[in-house]
């Protein structure tokens, strides 16, 4: 989890058509809003948690003694969550700035022409769409640090397009990809829902991940955002100013060997141990997918495979521990936070607060209209909760018991919640903070793109959620 900053909105640029700069003017009211408003997320959290708890003594027919101990009870319900979150961001941090990665990304961005500013844009959309379906953590960190090298070898693209493409990915598809937190939760053994009697069995990702429905509203997505960006490319823009990106390259630099190494240091630059522990691993996992196939894929197996990466990728073990060090710094924020998001699913799991939320759901929908309902519903909830696994602890309790009774399977639900997690992050700059940051670009930059992206990408979505299969 990464600290929320704000960064201010700019007024828009002068060359854009009138449609545009009204698309603008509504995505630039709405960051306004949230950067007034919305407090950092562990206030939020506390907030969320009080609202919960009141909400609990008075539809949930529970006592503040008996809400106070539910909450309780509910605390560290999350901490295996939390510590499998943790770990993917800390590993795909190493991944993402050990020196290979910095050159490959290099040599990647100086493979379009120059000249045919669109190439770049295309480059830069596809390879945030590969890095967000192979893992969100890693597409996070390197999409923020591929937008440089790429404006350095093409300085006539269009700098903001740039940075909406490489937000794309983790915008409109990471969740949906295989390393999508909910369906790997929902495949993981002795996951909290499955522990807490939420659910009653495992979901494993070939009901989720893998269908057909998800793989076709994959590519949909692909093609839509693809085309609409090509659309927007401007055909002349004036070169961007080199001093934008003069920080970029630090993350790549290599740390040095002391000049009188001690016995110590010597152990600490062997790559034996990183060859060692990676090979172990890497055996672990070609026997784990021999045995379960697909349905093997979970939170662990993911983690343990980029741990393989990183090893292999850093090779020493210095590097390895100080990318980590580097990696650890964007996760506190998870680790402050999931106590409270256990507490409310203590208060929603463990008083009548839970059936009331089912039966609210019961009543609004029907077998037709519930997962584009609990789509459209977990967009906005993320509008205010950027962090899809500690929100899906808070709505997971009364969602899946709604679908039971409605005769709609648990694996249709959490692919509903899945894209309805995504659905408003490209009008909630959460997630790009570190993609402006290291382009040193402002949200009312891309404001207007992004929003007319998130009203494409909300319609198509919507549309295919009405045809969604109700027993995956």
């Amino acid at each position: 989890m990464l600290k929320k900053i704000h960064p201010e909105p700019e007024l828009p640029y002068t060359d854009d058509k009138g449609f545009l700069n009204k698309l603008r003017h509504f995505a630039l009211v709405s960051s306004r809003w949230t950067e007034r408003w919305v407090p950092e997320a562990w206030v939020l959290a506390v907030i969320l948690s009080i609202i919960v708890f009141l909400v609990a003594v008075t539809f949930g027919n529970a006592t503040v003694a008996e809400a106070t101990n539910s909450w309780g009870k509910g605390l560290w319900v999350l901490l295996p969550l939390m510590a499998q979150f943790t770990f993917a961001i800390v590993v795909a941090s190493v991944c993402a700035n050990v020196p290979i990665t910095s050159k490959a990304l290099n040599w990647l961005g100086s493979r379009t022409n120059p000249d045919k500013p669109w190439q770049a844009i295309a480059l830069v959309t596809i390879v945030s769409f590969g890095l967000a379906y192979i893992n969100w953590a890693f597409c996070l960190l390197v999409s923020a640090t591929f937008v440089p090298y790429v404006i350095k070898h093409n300085p006539k693209a269009d700098k903001r397009l740039l940075v909406v493409a490489a937000y794309t990915g983790m915008a409109t598809l990471w969740h949906a990809g295989i390393s999508g937190v909910v369906p790997l939760l929902m495949g993981t053994p002795n996951n909290f829902l499955l522990t807490n009697n939420v659910v009653s069995e495992l979901i494993p990702v070939t009901r989720t991940l893998f269908t057909a429905f998800n793989l076709l509203l994959i590519l949909v997505t692909i093609i839509s955002v693809v085309l609409a960006l090509a659309l927007l490319t401007p055909k002349n823009r004036q070169k961007n100013n080199p001093t934008d990106t003069e920080d970029w390259e630090d993350t790549a630099k290599r740390i040095k060997k002391p000049a009188d190494p001690s016995p110590a240091d010597h152990m600490v630059w062997w790559p034996g141990w990183n060859i060692i522990l990676g090979c172990a691993s890497l055996y672990f996992l070609i026997q784990n997918f021999k045995n379960a196939g697909i349905a093997g894929w979970t939170i662990d197996t993911c983690n343990l495979l980029f741990l393989t990466m990183a090893l292999f990728l850093s090779w020493r073990p210095i590097i390895f521990l100080e990318c980590c060090k580097k990696g650890i710094q964007g996760a506190w924020g998870i680790i402050v936070q999931f106590p409270l998001y256990g507490g409310i699913f203590g208060l929603i799991s463990y008083t009548e607060l839970g059936h009331a939320f089912t039966s609210l759901f019961t009543s609004i929908s029907t077998k037709q209209t519930f997962l584009p309902i609990v789509y459209w519903y977990s967009g906005f909830l993320s509008y205010f909760i950027p962090s899809g696994g500690s929100k899906w602890a808070i709505e997971a309790p009364y969602l899946l018991k709604a679908a039971q009774e409605l005769g709609i399977s648990p694996a249709s639900t959490v692919l509903a919640y899945t894209w309805g997690d995504m659905s408003s992050h490209l009008i909630q700059p959460f997630w790009a903070i570190p993609l402006l940051d290291i382009t040193k670009t402002k949200f009312g930059q891309i404001a207007g793109y992004c929003a007319i992206l998130f009203l494409i990408y909300l319609v198509v979505i919507s549309i295919f959620m009405f045809f969604m299969p109700t027993n995956l």
